[in-house]
């Protein structure tokens, strides 16, 4: 098996033919992904698949979350709203390119597991917080980006609600089983929205999208 880290340059080598901001394959580089998947799947880590991470929920394909994370054109001022904390390793990544995340996840233990790794590598600027009964943080809010790591039926009036105009969303919409990723770009005079192709993804539960 080859070490980790040579794993990683090769994944990340990979990676840079589709993905064209530097920074996110930068961030992508530093993090151990080893340590966001269960002992079992580590040999696997860099493979570029999803991988289950317990509680029928999964640590997305490296490429989607490189593509998710590009999507949201992030500088390093933002604070970002995240849908689904999972491993925490899309967490890990939104924090070394935004100024704050504040993540929310559903499965306590997750929650938990999640924030043990991220305190484990030193992240202080990240909260967690086990969801609510509606989207999102709106505490927080308004966010200049989210990102939503499940699938929903519809864009959710809730999560554009604490979008800051200006502001970028990407979601998964579609059906419980398959869903096309969206870019959203919250506007004064109505959203744009781009359609960036199909993918897979967990449902997104709560009032305004799936019920459990």
């Amino acid at each position: 098996m080859k070490d980790f880290e040579a794993a990683r340059a090769e994944l990340i080598e990979q990676l840079s033919s589709e993905i064209r901001d530097k920074r996110v394959l930068a961030a992508m580089s530093r993090i151990p992904r080893e340590k966001f998947v269960p002992l079992g799947s580590r040999h696997l880590a860099y493979e570029d698949r999803p991988l289950p991470i317990g509680w029928e929920q999964t640590i997305s394909q490296p490429y989607i979350i490189a593509l998710m994370t590009e999507v949201l054109e992030l500088t390093g001022s933002e604070k970002v709203l995240e849908l689904g904390t999972g491993s925490g390793y899309q967490t890990a990544i939104l924090a070394e390119l935004a100024r704050t995340v504040v993540t929310v996840e559903r499965v306590s233990a997750l929650a938990e597991s999640a924030r043990k790794v991220l305190d484990s590598l030193g992240y202080k600027n990240i909260e967690i917080h086990l969801a609510e009964e509606t989207l999102g943080w709106e505490k927080r809010a308004p966010y200049d980006a989210i990102m939503v790591t499940a699938g929903a039926p519809d864009i959710p009036d809730e999560l554009l609600n604490q979008l800051a105009v200006g502001g970028r969303m990407v979601i998964p919409v579609g059906s419980r089983y398959v869903q096309e990723l969206c870019k959203v770009i919250k506007r004064q005079d109505g959203n744009q929205v781009q359609k960036l192709g199909g993918c897979r993804f967990v449902a997104l539960i709560g009032k305004d999208a799936w019920e459990s």
